[in-house]
């Protein structure tokens, strides 16, 4: 039986396809975060592919404990399958995560992630749950979407709790393949969940700025909050501030050195953009910037073009606004250029060659 819940689930970053890596659960640790998620990892390659396995060991590995205390997220629909493929990594982390929540096409298809939500599954999920519980020394979770009827999310809650959970997080909107959001996440369903069953729920959704997160815990009454993609843009958003995002971006590249190998280029390259992107994307100067990043070949390259022309360009100086100010990251994202990018992260090798994406698993 998995051991009892010892973790601080006050301020969460959510597990994200290719920007999860190590050097970021760093960056937003150092800046607030008291726990934070890899990538959705799925068992059957953690158990066949050898250097798929040693990769996300290592990223593991030199995170420990420095880069804070880190859930790893698993998906599947074989519960021997999960079960021993989190065995392969439970020695490395602090929890283990059953994605029921990743609504894209691959998903649908292999039936795993928000497609195991309908009635018919729960039986396997609840197995899946209990297995974990059983067999793991570190608390088991479960990230969801909301069910159809939303009524029935609840009921489902209830049963993973029985099943053993250790604590549920919920991405209060419905499973779509093809768009993204569809309106606000519907946070009554999360305060029903968090009046109606036993073990701490944890808030994902409508978290923009600072004000936002204790908003939200004051009407769910959650014992946290998960946030995504407003962290690619603003990493210090759980302590409250809008850093220079050059300095930003620098600090992040100080810690791909202290984590080397942990994230590839195009990772890298792709959360130096989001930094840049959150308050710098109206600047004239912003496409060119895009297009030398996209030039750099190495992360030496990147740091020479934030210390020089970028600084020359912006003319940056310290302006650190308190509270998390500043402009909200736009969350107008091709969602058929997801699905296609995470079809080919799944099935092909261990990194895609086109943008990372900002998509929470």
């Amino acid at each position: 039986m998995a051991t009892s819940l010892n973790l601080d689930l006050s301020y969460i970053a959510a597990p994200m396809v290719n920007q999860s890596d190590t050097p970021f659960r760093a960056l937003v640790n150092r800046h607030g975060a008291t726990l934070t998620y890899t990538e959705m990892l799925r068992p059957a390659r953690l158990l066949s592919d050898p250097d798929y396995l040693a990769f996300h060991r290592r990223a593991l590995e030199l995170g420990r404990p420095s880069a804070g205390p880190v859930v790893v997220q698993v998906c599947g629909n074989d519960q021997d399958e999960i079960v021993r493929g989190a065995k392969t990594v439970v020695d490395l982390c602090d929890g283990i995560d059953l994605n029921l929540g990743c609504p894209q096409d691959i998903a649908r298809e292999e039936h795993f992630g928000a497609y195991l939500l309908a009635k018919k599954d729960w039986p396997l999920v609840q197995g899946i749950v209990s297995s974990l519980s059983r067999s793991l020394s570190v608390p088991v979770s479960a990230k969801l979407r909301l069910c159809s009827p939303v009524s029935s999310t609840l009921a489902l809650a209830s049963n993973l709790e029985a099943s053993g959970a250790a604590f549920l997080a919920l991405h209060a909107r419905h499973p779509s393949a093809r768009r993204r959001r569809q309106g606000a996440a519907d946070l009554t369903v999360v305060k029903a969940l968090v009046e109606g069953i036993g073990v701490p729920v944890v808030s994902n959704g409508n978290v923009r700025t600072w004000d936002d997160l204790s908003q939200n815990v004051e009407f769910t009454g959650a014992s946290g909050i998960m946030v995504g993609e407003t962290l690619l843009g603003n990493p210090f958003l759980f302590e409250g501030t809008l850093p220079d995002p050059v300095s930003a971006s620098l600090e992040y590249l100080e810690l791909c050195r202290t984590y080397p190998g942990t994230a590839t280029l195009k990772t890298v390259q792709t959360h130096i953009r989001h930094f840049m992107e959150h308050q710098c994307r109206r600047r004239t100067w912003f496409p060119q910037f895009r297009t030398r990043l996209g030039q750099c070949t190495s992360t030496e390259e990147i740091e020479t073009l934030l210390k020089g022309k970028v600084r020359r360009w912006h003319k940056l100086k310290d302006c650190s606004v308190s509270r998390g100010g500043g402009e909200a990251m736009d969350e107008d994202v091709d969602i058929e250029t997801e699905g296609r990018i995470l079809t080919e992260v799944l099935h092909g090798g261990l990194f895609d060659d086109h943008d990372a994406l900002m998509l929470e698993m």
